[in-house]
C-alpha cells in the first residue's frame, strides 16, 4: 500500500484527504500550526496551545465514524462565552490538557475517530507567521496578512516564522523519509503550504526523499494572498521558501468554469490561476493538466474523489517508468 505524505493546511488539504483515504491506509497528513484567527486563535491565546482548526478538519476528513459525530465536531456554539467556537476545537483542547504534548492529543483524537492514516502537526512549538511585502512593510500574524493586503496592489515577497527555525516533531521527518509519494497543497500559498516548509528539517527531508513529489496547484487566485499570481509564481515562491526544488510535478485544473462563477471571483480581483507552461518548464517542473474542479453557489473547489483518482493515476503511470 502506497506510503503517502500530504503537506499543507486549511480546507484544501482536508478536501484532498477525503479522496486519498480510499487509496491508502498508509496516509499521513502534515498540517501547519500558524493560524491565529477565529476560534483557533482564541484557544491559542487562552490556553497556550497550537491552533486546532486545521488539525480538526483533517481528522474529520479521515474519520470513519457516524455522520452524527462529524456534525458534532463541526457544531459551533451560537451564544454565551463559547459563541463561535466549534465543539471539535474544544474536544481537541481538552485532550491537549490531558496530554504531554499537542501531537499526543492529536493522536488520542485520531483513536477516538478511528481515522484512516495519521494526522501530525508539523511542530509542537508556538509558531507565529509574519509576511514582508514589496513596499518594505512587515505584518505579524497569519490572520492579519490577508487583511493588510486586501484592497491594494501590494504583493507578498516572503513569509517567515517566529521562532525562525521551530523544530519539526520527529514523526514528521520520519514520515517524509519513508514516503513513496509526497503531495503539497492545495491550499493558501503563503499561510497553509509554505509555513510547513519553513519548519526546521522539513524541506531538507523532502529534498532527500526518493519519493515522487507533486504539487497540487490552486484552482483560483486568493484574495489577500495571490491575486494575479501565475502558476509559476506559486512554484517559485515555494522553491524560494524551501531554498531549493521540492517537487517535480504540478497537477493543475483545466476545467471550463462557467462565466457567471468567474465573474463572482472577478469582483474581488481573482481568477483561475494562469498556467504559464514555459515559465514552469524553466523551473524544472512538469505540468500535468486535468479537469479537477466542481462549483456550487459560485464557489470553486477540487472534487476530492477526482483529485485523488488523478493523483494516484499519475503516480502509477510514472512509477512504472521511474521517470521521477
Amino acid at each position: 500500500m502506497t506510503r503517502i505524505v500530504a503537506i499543507g493546511g486549511g480546507t484544501g488539504l482536508s478536501v484532498m484527504l477525503r479522496g486519498l483515504k480510499a487509496y491508502s491506509e498508509n496516509l499521513c497528513a502534515v498540517v501547519t500550526v500558524s493560524d491565529d484567527g477565529g476560534g483557533s486563535g482564541m484557544l491559542r491565546e487562552d490556553l497556550g496551545m497550537p491552533p486546532p482548526g486545521d488539525i480538526r478538519n483533517c481528522l474529520k476528513a479521515l474519520a470513519n465514524t457516524e455522520q452524527l459525530m462529524e456534525e458534532l465536531l463541526d457544531y459551533r456554539f451560537s451564544e454565551g462565552s463559547l459563541k463561535g467556537q466549534s465543539f471539535g476545537n474544544l474536544f481537541l483542547a481538552a485532550l491537549n490538557g490531558m496530554s504531554k504534548s499537542f501531537d499526543e492529543a492529536v493522536y488520542k483524537m485520531s483513536q477516538v475517530l478511528a481515522i484512516t492514516g495519521r494526522v501530525l502537526p508539523v511542530s509542537n512549538e508556538d509558531i507565529r507567521l509574519s509576511a514582508i511585502f514589496d513596499d518594505g512593510s512587515t505584518v505579524d500574524g497569519e490572520s492579519r496578512i490577508a487583511e493588510y493586503k486586501q484592497g491594494n496592489i501590494k504583493r507578498i515577497e516572503k513569509v517567515f516564522l517566529r521562532p525562525e527555525k521551530p523544530k519539526a516533531i520527529p514523526e514528521v521527518i520520519e514520515a517524509i523519509e519513508k514516503a513513496e509519494l509526497i503531495i503539497m497543497g492545495p491550499g493558501s500559498l503563503y499561510t497553509s503550504v509554505i509555513p510547513n516548509l519553513l519548519v526546521d528539517g522539513v524541506s531538507a527531508a523532502i529534498k532527500r526523499s526518493k519519493a515522487m513529489k507533486i504539487y497540487v496547484m490552486n484552482l483560483m487566485t486568493q484574495e489577500g494572498e495571490t491575486e494575479d499570481c501565475t502558476a509559476s509564481e506559486h512554484v517559485k515562491a515555494i522553491f524560494d521558501a524551501a531554498e531549493g526544488k521540492v517537487f517535480e510535478y504540478v497537477i493543475a485544473d483545466v476545467s471550463r468554469i462557467p462565466a457567471m462563477v468567474l465573474d463572482r471571483y472577478a469582483e474581488t480581483g481573482n481568477s483561475q490561476v494562469v498556467l504559464d507552461k514555459e515559465e514552469l518548464s524553466k523551473l524544472g517542473v512538469e505540468l500535468i493538466e486535468r479537469e479537477l474542479a466542481v462549483w456550487k453557489n459560485a464557489l470553486v473547489r477540487h472534487d476530492p474523489n477526482v483529485l485523488a483518482r488523478e493523483i494516484m493515476a499519475v503516480y502509477r503511470e510514472l512509477s512504472e517508468t521511474k521517470v521521477y
